[in-house]
């Protein structure tokens, strides 16, 4: 808030400067006007005195004066006119440079800092965080079409635009999980831990530390595998994902040898399109680089 309101003091102080320069100039510019005035009256009565006086060469040389005067003027007028252009081009764009911060500021006010973190016992997101807005899924695009799916409003434009895609290129690919609630996962992970025991650790999170809880991470399958995720790195579905996922913001959270959990196919993040593409094409996974890299996307997040 403490940078937004120096940033917009700035700009009321430029356009104050604006309008003081215009004031100044304006009056410069009539006192130069009655000052011109003045002197050629005065050089009209002493030419026409010369006249008079039938001293022709004094005449021409008050005309001649006047003339060199006149374009020593001129020379200082174009002088200064091309340092005031200079001043205000400068403070044009000044004024250019703090709007454009403002603009960023703003935007990333409005951009949920959540969303870019590296969660998975790393950071914690507590059991009263939602999603700003939430989409009901296209139920064809749903492994149970029965079940409401949800997913962040503002990532499903996305979202649908990869699963057209996908269906385009006559890739069977189902979404069997989306945004899971706190509590939810609490659930899920307890049933895991009692039929897994420590096991569960090793492919489950604990509530809080869930990347479904942000809204923007989804869970695939297809219509043979269904509830079953064996297998489905060895579906088109996964390698379909592996080479046109990034192209809408997607990116797989848990590749083989991450350090986090054991190797989840199915599993798969939105991070925006720039970050995801910077990923694909330097070979990296998300949870490698530093969370001070990656909130630099945080910018163009949803562009």
């Amino acid at each position: 808030m403490k940078q937004k309101n120096l940033h917009l003091f700035l700009i009321i102080l430029i356009v104050i400067n604006f309008g003081t320069v215009g004031c100044f100039g304006y009056q410069n510019y009539l006192l130069e006007k009655d000052n011109s005035n003045l002197k050629n009256e005065l050089l009209e009565a002493k030419i026409n005195l010369a006249l008079k006086e039938k001293d022709l060469g004094k005449a021409i040389s008050l005309l001649e004066l006047e003339l060199a005067e006149t374009e020593t003027a001129r020379d200082n007028f174009e002088l200064k006119f091309r340092l005031e252009r200079e001043r205000m081009n400068f403070l044009s764009s000044q004024l250019e440079n703090i709007e454009g911060t403002v603009g960023i500021l703003e935007k990333l006010s409005q951009t949920d800092p959540e969303l870019l973190k590296k969660y998975s016992k790393v950071y914690f997101l507590n059991e009263n965080y939602l999603p700003e807005t939430f989409t009901k899924i296209t139920p064809k695009y749903t492994h149970d079409t029965n079940e409401d799916y949800l997913i962040y409003s503002k990532i499903w434009p996305f979202l649908e635009q990869m699963m057209k895609a996908a269906k385009d290129d006559n890739i069977d690919i189902k979404i069997i999980s989306a945004y899971r609630s706190f509590g939810e996962q609490s659930i899920l992970k307890s049933s895991y831990t009692f039929i897994y025991g420590s096991g569960a650790n090793q492919f489950s999170a604990d509530q809080g530390y869930s990347e479904h809880q942000l809204g923007t991470t989804l869970d695939f399958t297809t219509s043979e595998i269904g509830n079953n995720y064996l297998g489905f790195e060895e579906t088109p579905a996964y390698q379909w994902l592996l080479n046109n996922a990034y192209k809408y913001g997607f990116i797989l959270s848990y590749p083989e040898g991450n350090e986090y959990y054991q190797f989840e196919p199915w599993h798969w993040r939105f991070v925006g399109r720039d970050l995801a593409d910077k990923l694909h094409r330097e070979g990296k996974n998300f949870y490698d680089l530093s969370q001070r890299e990656i909130d630099e996307y945080l910018i163009s997040f949803f562009d």
